[in-house]
């Protein structure tokens, strides 16, 4: 590795246009759900996976003036001793510019994309000297979707609506594209990638200086996302071992950057595996993981997720064989070391193991790149039929390129669909918004609401208290509080019943709305122990009086 990459201003202007375009692009479905809010409604500026992003909100309200925060999504007394330094920081940019939390998170996503897609494009032109191959690639990154458009032509047609494997659609982390529409913290997480650029500096120059800063920024990003520290060691560890293997004597300069980089940065991982150990709501939080159901798809199913891109990157990293390994950059034993790792990787015996499938996309990205401009285009060039086409190397990337973005065209597209029915859970009523602003300032941060699931989640975020039932993981013993909460507003349940579920855990409002009364026909008004303190439209709220 003799120099660094040489990327023009014209490179430049390029990938920020795309950045630019992507974030404009993007921005429309919040747009339009923003400008088409009826008047009895509330647009709450959320785009997907509302539960978890929620759960983002209440850290960051509880973070902006507070180094630790308590779980407010569970209704067990506990002590702040969460932190994260993405939610820390959001929290107090909230309050000084006074945008709301959703705003905020625009902020994230305009600023993580940006940042992202710069270092991605450096990164790419480290391995891929010509800048027609680096822009196709970077597009790729930028782009690429699986195979889920054909699960949904056939919920359309033959399933009879039925989607087969909505995961193999939906999942995020390896999406770039989708992560931008709703998942902007996924992207800042992957900044990650500028640790490896400082790893190449440091190779390059012979000083540890630039180790060190490495592990200052994997230090920064793992106070986000202790998981991506795994991702981090995982990929250098191969590239060692690649060298290693290439050169037949140990990489001892890498292997002593990598160890500056690990002693700087692993108190993140530390720190939460004593949380998690040692806590016991965390504890139970993180035993609850897997409530959610969500892993990484199977082998067989990993091409319907990761699409085109991913058999090519297969088939170029099968044909990039170990023999031929000797004779590559240390650039290119990175990239191979960081895609083949990657099925090691997405596969750990842990429950969030589908985070780590965040940044294969990139690896993908230039071995797919390899394929076509070392196999496809010759090949092609060689067939007498494409002789008379003009540009015909452009109509091919072209064609590639468009094959390679049809789940994504649907996942935005839907996004509308989606949010043209101005309901649960991207919208409230305005009743509902009324009531959790009095819930806001009234009573104290230790009070207790219990409602149904669709407001619970809302409940630490907008109004600082505890909820009940909030979140599929957060939520201590989910399950047995959601059937609780199901029968506290049956009419089949009496009234002592209800006296206990309220009793067991200190309950002290009670939150009646219309997703309440869809769970039972329920009414709190005139019971002895719920006393009306708040009521606007169809919201009641009651104060539990037992005593």
């Amino acid at each position: 590795m003799n120099k660094g990459p040489h990327i023009d201003r014209k490179e430049w202007y390029f990938v920020f246009a795309v950045a630019a375009g992507i974030l404009l692009l993007t921005s429309l479905p919040y747009v339009y759900a923003a400008t088409t809010t009826p008047p009895d409604k509330v647009y709450t500026g959320m785009m997907l996976d509302v539960p978890d992003h929620l759960q983002y909100f209440s850290w960051m309200r509880e973070l902006t003036d507070a180094n630790l925060a308590a779980n407010k999504l569970t209704p067990e007394p506990n002590e702040p001793v969460f932190f994260n330094l993405l939610w820390w920081g959001l929290g107090r940019i909230s309050r000084l510019i006074g945008v709301g939390y959703a705003g905020t998170f625009q902020i994230l996503r305009v600023f993580s994309t940006l940042l992202f897609l710069a270092a991605v494009y450096r990164l790419l032109a480290y391995v891929l000297p010509l800048r027609k191959e680096r822009l196709f690639a970077f597009l790729l990154v930028c782009f690429t979707s699986g195979f889920g458009w054909v699960l949904v032509v056939l919920k359309y047609t033959l399933t009879k609506g039925e989607l087969l494997y909505p995961l193999d659609v939906y999942i995020a982390e390896a999406n770039t594209f989708l992560c931008i529409l709703g998942y902007p913290h996924f992207i800042a997480a992957l900044l990650y990638i500028v640790t490896f650029d400082l790893i190449f500096i440091a190779e390059r120059t012979k000083r540890y200086r630039y180790a060190v800063l490495a592990g200052l920024v994997a230090l920064f990003l793992g106070w986000q996302h202790a998981y991506d520290l795994i991702t981090i060691y995982g990929i250098l560890g191969a590239y060692g071992i690649l060298q290693w293997y290439r050169d037949r004597r140990l990489p001892s300069f890498l292997l002593k950057s990598g160890v500056i980089l690990g002693l700087i940065s692993w108190w993140p991982a530390l720190y939460s595996v004593l949380l998690t150990r040692l806590d016991p709501i965390w504890k139970a939080v993180l035993e609850q993981f897997d409530n959610a159901g969500v892993f990484t798809p199977n082998l067989l199913h990993l091409p319907i997720l990761l699409g085109l891109s991913f058999i090519l990157a297969l088939v170029v990293g099968i044909v990039r064989n170990p023999v031929r390994l000797r004779t590559f950059s240390d650039v290119d034993l990175f990239f191979i070391g960081w895609f083949w790792i990657s099925f090691i990787l997405v596969y750990l015996p842990v429950d969030y193991q589908i985070h780590l499938l965040n940044g294969w996309q990139i690896p993908i990205a230039y071995l797919a790149t390899r394929g076509v401009f070392d196999y496809i285009l010759p090949y092609v060039s060689r067939l007498k039929i494409f002789n008379k086409i003009r540009r015909r190397e452009s109509i091919i990337l072209a064609i590639l390129f468009l094959s390679v973005i049809p789940t994504n065209v649907y996942l935005f597209f839907w996004r509308f669909i989606e949010l043209s029915r101005h309901d649960y859970p991207y919208y409230l009523s305005t009743s509902e918004m009324d009531g959790l602003n009095w819930l806001d300032s009234h009573g104290e941060e230790s009070d207790v609401v219990l409602s149904s699931l669709t407001i619970g989640q809302y409940i630490p975020a907008y109004t600082g208290k505890y909820a009940y039932l909030a979140h599929w993981a957060q939520t201590v013993d989910f399950f047995t509080k959601r059937d609780a909460v199901e029968e506290f507003f049956s009419d089949n349940t009496g009234d002592e019943r209800r006296r206990q579920i309220l009793s067991e855990k200190g309950v002290d409002f009670v939150f009646y709305g219309p997703a309440e009364k869809l769970l039972g026909s329920f009414e709190p008004a005139g019971r002895d122990y719920l006393v009306r303190v708040f009521e606007a439209g169809e919201v009641e709220i009651f104060q539990v009086k037992l005593e």
